[in-house]
């Protein structure tokens, strides 16, 4: 006899970065700038602070603390993970049992859908409307009628650039009996009056997100927080692992949240170059019918075009890489100078093709 791989895993093949060095990157939702040299020597004496021969504090308490200051919440509703991939995966196969239904919203974060195959869960997509919003009556329905256990969708949404207000957010809590994870990775760049992570201890059945890879410009780290009640916290840190954040990752996102000042204004100046993007491939779809501009609550434009391919292939032989998502492109903001370079190529492209 032989061992053979059991359905749900046989046919998956390992997610597949784009290879090669390219002069501009837009496609992964990055912060386009690195830390400055300032910064740069706190981490360096950070590192030097590590006792590599011991674990890592098992509930980053000077994390937890110093992300809650920046926030102004309860370190003690705060769980870190190595990732917002791992709370993903994890919520999903904990707080679920075998059997229940997690809810999804499309299109969205694919990896939501994934992990729930991953561990078993059957999942149920809720589809957005033409203009890719969120109708949270439909959606609602849709919870109550499915009979869901989880519902998990990014706002803002990755990949549309769109969100739902705190109103609607509030509506959809107190209308269901679901868990409801609020992935707010993005909400740094729209507007914090429309984040419920504040907000938490009011409700029983939320989960909000948090990342540092958009905004705070740290993709490298691999810092995810779940901020929920107390309940659901203490919960999350029952199943987690219990060294799942790395030493080095702890302190350097420490002294990263303490940099309030830094952060928010570098936050302004990558929603005024979206702004920019956004209004550059506006200007262009008024004279090309098939390049369709939605509108964006985050660090990137969302556009629909039948010729997405090809302009993915022609910007990256110009050394430009953005998201090819089928009937979709995805472009990141980057620096004034990256967006410029993009918008020349583009209209380059449009002429010739």
């Amino acid at each position: 006899m032989s061992y053979q791989l059991n359905d749900k895993i046989k046919n998956l093949v390992p997610y597949e970065p784009i290879e090669g060095n390219y002069e501009i990157r837009l496609d992964a939702n990055e912060c386009p700038v690195s830390y400055d040299e300032a910064f740069l020597e706190i981490v360096h004496k950070s590192v030097n602070e590590v006792s590599f021969n011991r674990y890592p504090d098992p509930v980053c308490k000077d994390l937890r603390e110093s992300f809650s200051s920046f926030y102004g919440i309860n370190a003690e509703n705060v769980t870190v993970g190595n990732g917002s991939d791992e709370l993903i995966f994890l919520i999903e196969s904990a707080f679920l049992k075998k059997g229940e239904k997690l809810l999804v919203a499309a299109p969205d974060f694919s990896m939501y859908e994934f992990y729930g195959s991953i561990s078993e869960n059957p999942s149920v997509s809720y589809y957005k409307n033409t203009e890719l919003n969120i109708d949270i009556d439909r959606l609602i329905e849709a919870v109550n009628r499915e009979n869901v256990g989880l519902v998990m969708f990014s706002n803002p949404c990755n990949p549309t650039g769109q969100g739902i207000t705190k109103a609607d957010a509030e509506k959809l809590l107190k209308s269901v009996n679901a868990l409801v994870v609020l992935d707010e990775a993005y909400m740094d760049f729209w507007s914090e009056e429309n984040s419920l992570i504040k907000d938490v201890e009011d409700y029983d059945n939320l989960i909000v997100f948090r990342t540092a890879s958009k905004a705070m410009g740290s993709a490298a780290l691999r810092l995810g927080f779940a901020v929920a009640n107390k309940t659901i916290s203490k919960a999350i840190s029952a199943v987690k692992s219990p060294y799942n954040v790395n030493s080095i990752s702890q302190k350097i996102g420490t002294e990263l949240y303490k940099n309030k000042d830094f952060l928010k204004n570098r936050t302004k100046t990558i929603v005024s170059n979206t702004k920019t993007l956004y209004n550059e491939l506006l200007r262009i779809s008024e004279s090309v019918s098939d390049f369709t501009v939605y509108p964006t609550k985050t660090n990137f434009v969302f556009v629909k075009t039948s010729f997405g391919k090809e302009l993915w292939e022609y910007l990256k032989s110009k050394s430009i890489v953005i998201r090819y998502m089928g009937e979709y492109i995805r472009i990141t903001t980057g620096t004034e100078s990256e967006i410029k370079k993009l918008i020349r190529a583009i209209e380059t492209y449009i002429i010739e093709r």
